[in-house]
């Protein structure tokens, strides 16, 4: 919305700095963190409210879980949703559809997770939504996304794979990408999702890939720095920069209630929209493979899972004392914070090789 002051800038020189994605980008994240710092307490007092004894905790999960977790309201994606919302509808430029595009997946990934919240909460079990349903939801969201970037696309590569580290080395997929673009926003979502297990564990990692990706998008979007660094052109996607910022400040002020122990959890409202944004930005900007290297962490929590239930039913024994993988090493004697920090240090490095990867044309 506040975009649109900039196209005064030829009548009021103030209104210039509209124009620049760098300030609006730095504006969104400044907006979505003052948001949630504004009402995160009132909507924590709220769901706590709302949902008496909170979010059920696992009962085969360790055992300090049920002690000191118990009782935590969730569902706190609504503030980080919230927030990175309305600050992305007053900085970005509406009028570009990639930003629309991840809107869309946010909010649509945001309702699923917040229905399956509701019905562990009211059920309270862990067992929430329907497996096969949610991921049906999910693939149908994920799948008009894809197709709408696959139509926002200019260029040769719009409907290609970009291969990180190989300059020249891209596969066209034809209407296959579709199919390709889907799975990659469902299962970044569902990777995020496997990740939120301890305080803070999952938001960090979503900051440090929204920054990576506010980074790319402003890069890989412009003809100038795209063509100096020799990086694929994609017409329009700097715009999600700002959408990317708005992701850092909501997260960053949720961090604020979630640190431990944390006050809120986010829950599947919140790590679904997260990481369907991701995914969604990732599609846009033509690295999706290097996703799957900054975002490195969440694909090993999404292993882990995929490995302990495979040697499960084919052998009936487990890999891991527990998945995902970061139960693992609370049952190995490991403190919360540690796991926490430690995977905290390792998103950062992955993020370092993730940036240093990008594809070459």
């Amino acid at each position: 919305m506040l975009y649109f002051l900039g196209q005064l800038g030829d009548a009021l020189a103030a209104f210039n700095v509209f124009r620049y994605i760098t300030f609006r980008t730095a504006g969104a994240v400044i907006t979505a963190l003052f948001f949630v710092f504004l009402f995160g307490p009132g909507m924590i007092s709220l769901l706590r409210l709302k949902q008496g004894k909170g979010q059920p905790i696992r009962e085969d999960g360790p055992q300090t879980h049920l002690l000191t977790k118990k009782g935590t309201p969730t569902m706190g994606g609504l503030m980080i949703l919230s927030g990175a919302v309305i600050s992305t509808l007053l900085w970005a430029n509406l009028s570009n559809g990639y930003v629309w595009v991840v809107l869309f997946v946010t909010v649509g990934f945001g309702a699923i997770g917040f229905y399956d919240d509701y019905l562990k909460v009211k059920r309270m079990t862990h067992a929430g939504f329907g497996s096969r349903q949610r991921l049906l939801l999910e693939a149908l969201i994920g799948g008009i996304a894809a197709f709408a970037i696959s139509q926002l696309a200019q260029g040769s590569y719009n409907t290609s794979v970009l291969f990180p580290f190989v300059k020249d080395l891209a596969f066209n997929l034809g209407y296959f990408y579709i199919l390709f673009g889907g799975f990659v926003v469902v299962a970044a979502g569902n990777s995020v999702n496997l990740t939120d297990g301890l305080d803070g564990l999952a938001i960090v990692p979503v900051m440090v890939a929204a920054a990576c990706f506010a980074l790319i998008a402003y890069l890989v979007g412009s003809v100038t720095f795209s063509d100096y660094l020799l990086l694929n052109y994609t017409p329009g996607t700097a715009e999600l920069s700002v959408v990317c910022g708005a992701l850092i400040g909501a997260g960053l002020g949720f961090l604020w209630f979630n640190a431990p122990p944390a006050q809120i959890f986010m829950g599947d409202t919140g790590s679904l929209a997260l990481g369907g944004a991701l995914g969604t930005i990732a599609v846009a900007t033509k690295h999706e493979i290097v996703l799957a290297i900054i975002g490195g962490l969440f694909v090993l929590e999404t292993v882990s899972v995929i490995v302990q239930v495979t040697s499960f039913k084919l052998t009936g024994k487990r890999v891991f004392r527990m998945a995902p993988i970061h139960h693992h090493f609370e049952h190995l004697g490991w403190t919360e914070s540690q796991v926490v920090i430690r995977f905290w240090i390792i998103s950062f490095v992955l993020a370092l090789i993730g940036l240093s990867s990008l594809k070459l044309r």
